[in-house]
């Protein structure tokens, strides 16, 4: 299992993928200190800041920047032969598959570690009081927990249909995600987890909007809830698209 993920990351040196990983949190600090400059006029405390970024991150980001990171690993291997080579090495079909998971996983953590130290420089700069840096490392670690239960769903379809139905998948996530999030039913869609799960820890709601005292979207119990039912779902999704990847190989 280790050579398969030391090889795996191998494969992303000096690639799109390893950059988008870093340019990602980068874009969403820019927005936010692009907005703070075009309301220069009104203060911006943290909570603001962070109902900002904690609500585009999860919004965007995590459904296409997964989709897009999947699609792209993906595209590298029909370039370098379309996994050809299991059929030529005494490969272990299912161990490259989650070889391929957590390196993708491991990229994930990159780019939300980049986030953390992004937003306190970013925050500096344009939000007004003491950094909530217990908050911001919660949300960021709890954001990319959550959504790695993502990746095996839209590498399953990138393997499957190529690069556009990995986006497709993506971006109807989106969508589904934003209208789910808020409702009785969000648990049942994995692409709202992240943003319902920003309502009690930064409180805001999933259109972006803080949310008032009282508010039952504030309800800190949908936390844990959400986790395991995230890590449940990754392991599930995660064995059986390796079944299917490696009965597909053997084709």
């Amino acid at each position: 299992m280790l050579n398969a993920i030391q090889s795996e990351n191998l494969k992303y040196k000096r690639s799109f993928s390893q950059k988008l990983v870093f340019i990602a949190p980068l874009f969403f600090a820019l927005y936010a200190i692009i907005v703070k400059l075009l309301i220069s006029a009104v203060e911006t405390p943290w909570d603001l800041f962070l109902c900002m970024v904690f609500n585009w991150w999860p919004l965007i980001f995590i459904p296409l920047g997964t989709a897009l990171l999947c699609a792209l690993v993906e595209m590298r291997e029909r370039k370098a032969g379309n996994y050809r080579c299991l059929r030529t090495y005494n490969l272990n079909a299912s161990t490259l598959w989650f070889g391929k998971i957590t390196v993708l996983a491991f990229y994930t953590l990159l780019s939300s570690v980049t986030l953390i130290f992004v937003n306190l420089i970013a925050g500096s700069l344009i939000a007004q009081g003491t950094a909530p840096i217990g908050k911001i490392v919660e949300a960021s670690a709890i954001i990319w927990l959550v959504s790695l239960s993502l990746i095996p769903i839209q590498l399953f379809a990138a393997a499957w249909k190529g690069t556009i139905a990995a986006v497709v998948l993506g971006l109807c996530g989106l969508f589904a995600g934003v209208i789910a999030a808020p409702r009785p039913w969000w648990i049942f869609v994995p692409w709202s987890w992240p943003m319902r799960l920003m309502s009690p820890i930064i409180g805001v709601h999933p259109n972006g909007i803080p949310l008032q005292e009282g508010d039952p979207l504030l309800n800190d119990s949908v936390v844990p809830l959400g986790i395991a039912v995230s890590l449940a779902f990754l392991a599930a999704t995660s064995v059986l698209t390796a079944i299917w990847f490696a009965k597909r190989e053997v084709r």
